[in-house]
């Protein structure tokens, strides 16, 4: 079969595998959908790796079922998540599955950039969901990416009334701008160093966009909430200054959630007084466990999330090495998508 081997962002290879052969409680399944995502971009953190083949946001049809699956049948519409928490240990059952052993030693074999992937019997019992009628292979493909934006705003303590502050508009940033308002949010606002980007976040629901480099960038969000910081503000920027800025701009008694990650050995500058002082929490997060999948999936079954718009590149596999490029460059591209069989 065919798959997408990821060397480095600028080098993507189509290459021939062998058909993966499925056990007991395992599960075949034929990639029809798999999005890029941002931490597939993260050099630091990949290329190591390399040669590797990559793709986690992923939805499909049943190929085969393993002896013992239940629930699945061949045909069956699926999306599954790659890594998936035992539910049972004491980090699951204090709501640290980021945590969990088994989320971290849970995967797909090899990567959703193929033509077929197979699920680990433990993925498919607590990380394959059947996708409902009328939603499509690239609506289910969100529904990982937008599982992990539901936990973090759940550890950031978002409540309805409250203002949000998203630094950063790529893909992450904006599911996290429509989750807020979906989520009651008394105003969202979005900033981040791209003016296209900024223009995509007003589209999906930030009633305030503002430049990172604002020199009055806490005055005017004061100005638009009767004088109020954002009691949490949410980082999806990869970047030390982002994550900065993040503490200079959240209320006191808010919380700042650090929803991208720095590469290993980077630091940042903050006064641990000012934050005892001010009361202000920092959380992070990875990964979405069972309860936020189905979450997600039932917000883009609603139409409470809209994921459709949000893809500006469709591809077949052929043009993953493309896909890539575009995705990495940024700009006016968001979430390319991928059909393995196209």
């Amino acid at each position: 079969m065919r798959v997408a081997v990821y060397y480095s962002n600028s080098d993507v290879r189509i290459e021939e595998r062998p058909l993966p052969a499925i056990g007991p409680g395992e599960v075949l399944l034929r990639v029809r959908a798999s999005g890029i995502c941002g931490s597939d971009l993260m050099e630091w953190y990949r290329v190591p790796k390399a040669p590797v083949v990559l793709g986690h946001e992923v939805a499909g049809v049943v190929e085969e079922v393993g002896r013992g699956v239940e629930g699945f049948r061949p045909g069956d519409r699926i999306n599954a998540t790659h890594h998936v928490p035992c539910g049972t240990c004491r980090y699951c059952r204090s709501d640290r599955h980021a945590v969990c052993p088994t989320l971290h030693a849970t995967r797909f074999e090899p990567g959703g950039f193929a033509e077929l992937v197979r699920l680990p019997a433990e993925n498919v019992r607590l990380g394959t969901l059947r996708l409902p009628d009328g939603l499509s292979f690239e609506q289910g493909s969100f529904v990982e990416p937008l599982a992990c934006v539901v936990r973090g705003q759940r550890l950031a303590g978002v409540r309805a009334g409250d203002v949000v502050a998203v630094i950063g508009s790529g893909v992450s940033g904006l599911l996290h701008v429509q989750y807020a308002r979906a989520s009651g949010a008394a105003r969202v606002v979005a900033i981040d160093v791209s003016e296209a980007r900024l223009d995509a976040a007003r589209r999906f629901g930030a009633e305030l966009a503002l430049p990172a480099d604002a020199p009055d960038l806490a005055a005017r969000i004061r100005g638009a909430n009767e004088g109020r910081l954002p009691e949490r503000v949410i980082v999806c920027a990869a970047a030390r200054s982002a994550m900065e800025q993040a503490l200079s701009l959240v209320d006191d008694g808010g919380s700042v959630l650090f929803f991208a990650p720095l590469p290993p050995g980077e630091t940042l500058s903050l006064s641990a007084h000012d934050i005892w002082r001010r009361g202000v929490g920092i959380v992070h997060t990875y990964a979405g466990p069972p309860d936020d999948m189905r979450a997600a999936l039932g917000l883009i079954a609603a139409g409470s999330i809209d994921v459709t718009s949000m893809i500006t590149d469709r591809l077949p596999l052929a043009e993953a090495a493309r896909g890539f490029r575009l995705a990495a460059a940024g700009g006016l591209t968001l979430k390319v998508v991928l059909d393995p069989a196209a």
